[in-house]
C-alpha cells in the first residue's frame, strides 16, 4: 500500500504504507518525519472530534517539540509519549467497546530511538484504526 485517502465521518485521513513512511524518513534525513508527525497528529485530533471525544491537541506544537525541542530531548520524548497515547485512545474510540488489539505506548516510544521506527509503528496502528472506524459498531 502506498497511499489511500479515505473519509471517515466527514474527516479526511490518509492511510500510508508504514514502510514507505520509514523509507521517506530515511531518504530525507528526518525532514519527512516532521511533516508526518504533524499530519498524524492533525488526523487524530480531527477524527477524535468527529467520534465525539476531541483530544484538543495542537499538531504544530507536537512538531515543535521534536524540532527544535528535541535538542533538549525531554520535549521530543514527551510528544512521542503523548502521540502514542492519543493513537491508543483513538483505537479505543474506533473499537467502541468491541474487543480488539491495542498498540503499546512503551514500544512506540522505544522505537523512536531506533532510526525513527516509531513513525512506521504508529502509521500501521493508525491504518488499522481507520479500518475499524470505517466499520459500524454492532
Amino acid at each position: 500500500m502506498a497511499v489511500e485517502d479515505i473519509t471517515l465521518r466527514g474527516v479526511a485521513v490518509r492511510k500510508r504504507g508504514p514502510v514507505i513512511v520509514w523509507l521517506l524518513l530515511m531518504v530525507t534525513l528526518g525532514i519527512y518525519g516532521l511533516f508526518h508527525w504533524y499530519y498524524i497528529n492533525r488526523e487524530m485530533r480531527d477524527l477524535s472530534a468527529a467520534l465525539g471525544v476531541p483530544f484538543g491537541n495542537a499538531p504544530g506544537r507536537s512538531v515543535l517539540a521534536i524540532f527544535p525541542g528535541g535538542i533538549l530531548l525531554v520535549p521530543a520524548v514527551w510528544t512521542y509519549v503523548t502521540t502514542a497515547r492519543r493513537a491508543r485512545a483513538l483505537r479505543d474510540l474506533a473499537l467502541d467497546g468491541r474487543p480488539g488489539e491495542h498498540m503499546s505506548v512503551p514500544i512506540a516510544v522505544i522505537l523512536a530511538f531506533f532510526y525513527g521506527l516509531n513513525h512506521a509503528y504508529l502509521q500501521a496502528s493508525l491504518n488499522a484504526t481507520y479500518d475499524l472506524a470505517a466499520v459500524p459498531a454492532d
